[in-house]
């Protein structure tokens, strides 16, 4: 479908701050909370102004976010500043290619030229990490309608945590983390999601597949 006539059931995120790592999302459970999961993300934008790391996010994930949140009447007002309020937003916001606010790493990794993408799942593996577990992008729809709203959770979390990784990985190569500080925080991620492998079994799933 194009984008956006597509329906937002769940959206899921992996937060990174110095307190901490913790994975959360916000899911449509009843059908009909399309708008208040959308605002909610928003509202996390608006209070906490973090930077938004992607792959694909600029093709796919917030074009879908921006035509729903239009039809659901969705007030985002930081997110859209592009200078207009903050001046550090001028040169620094999530809506403009080439700022870091919002980090489509995917777009950037290709030198923002489209036959150079690379799949996710793809570079995840090839980095060592577990990429996709089971389930694409294009088996979300059969398994909503199948009433499984918690697989797609799940399929969305994991990819989350790939695409913090893969970011992780970029932070090495552009020099952000020195070595030893990129394997603290790969043994970091891996001891949080050992913990949560407790609570749920596609997190099991996923260290078993951490090569």
């Amino acid at each position: 479908m194009p984008l956006y006539l597509q329906k937002v059931l769940a959206i899921s995120c992996v937060f990174r701050n110095a307190e901490g790592l913790r994975v959360h999302s916000f899911v449509d459970r009843d059908g009909q909370s399309e708008g208040r999961i959308i605002q909610t993300f928003f509202n996390a934008i608006e209070k906490h102004e973090p930077q938004l790391v992607s792959w694909n996010g600029s093709g796919f994930d917030l074009p879908v976010l921006h035509y729903r949140g239009l039809q659901r009447g969705v007030v985002s007002d930081k997110y859209w500043d592009m200078g207009d309020d903050d001046r550090d937003y001028k040169w620094n916001n999530y809506i403009s290619r080439y700022h870091m606010r919002h980090l489509d790493l995917m777009d950037l990794l290709a030198k923002y030229t489209p036959k150079n993408n690379a799949p996710m799942d793809a570079m995840a593996k090839l980095c060592g990490f577990p990429g996709k577990l089971g389930m694409d992008g294009s088996q979300v729809y059969e398994q909503f309608l199948a009433g499984q709203t918690d697989d797609v959770r799940r399929y969305c979390e994991t990819d989350v945590m790939n695409t913090y990784l893969l970011y992780c990985r970029f932070q090495k190569m552009r020099g952000g983390f020195t070595e030893a500080e990129y394997d603290r925080e790969i043994q970091f991620i891996q001891d949080n999601v050992a913990a949560l492998a407790g609570q749920e079994p596609h997190w099991q799933e996923y260290l078993q597949a951490w090569v």
